[in-house]
């Protein structure tokens, strides 16, 4: 979880620095990309639990949404009218591709255990018939 929290911390300070410096949202959209996604994996990770410190995750999580909260602010008086609520709807949408992303990458692994539990029962199968085989054709001669 640090490594996310610290990959979060850095995107939101070159995002701040760029707007401050008189850049536009647009400019920084990759970054802003790299922050949200640490951010829910961050939330993610806090709300798993088994962190060592709880009321750290805790704090982590509040500073982000602080953080978050001064892009609001900033998208709203710096920015498009509307922007925030296309914002808001962007990681919606971003929120949904990840999930359908994940669900397909655990149907995928089960289809693919699925082959290998065919795949074994054919080899034992085979290790099965031909000594059965053997013993039909030593029977018959």
């Amino acid at each position: 979880m640090l490594a996310e929290i610290a990959a979060a911390n850095a995107a939101f300070s070159v995002i701040k620095t760029a707007l401050k410096n008189g850049r536009e949202i647009y400019d920084v959209g990759d970054t802003a990309t790299k922050y949200f996604d640490n951010k829910a994996a961050v939330a993610k990770k806090a709300k798993r639990g088994g962190n060592k410190s709880e009321l750290a995750a805790f704090l982590e999580l509040q500073k982000l949404q602080k953080e978050e909260e001064w892009l609001k602010e900033h998208m709203i008086y710096a920015g498009d009218p509307g922007m925030w609520e296309a914002w808001l709807q962007f990681q919606a949408d971003c929120k949904r591709n990840r999930q359908a992303q994940a669900a397909a990458a655990r149907r995928k692994k089960l289809e693919n255990q699925r082959i290998i539990g065919i795949f074994l029962k054919a080899i034992a199968a085979i290790i099965v018939i031909i000594p059965l085989a053997g013993i039909v054709v030593k029977a018959l001669l």
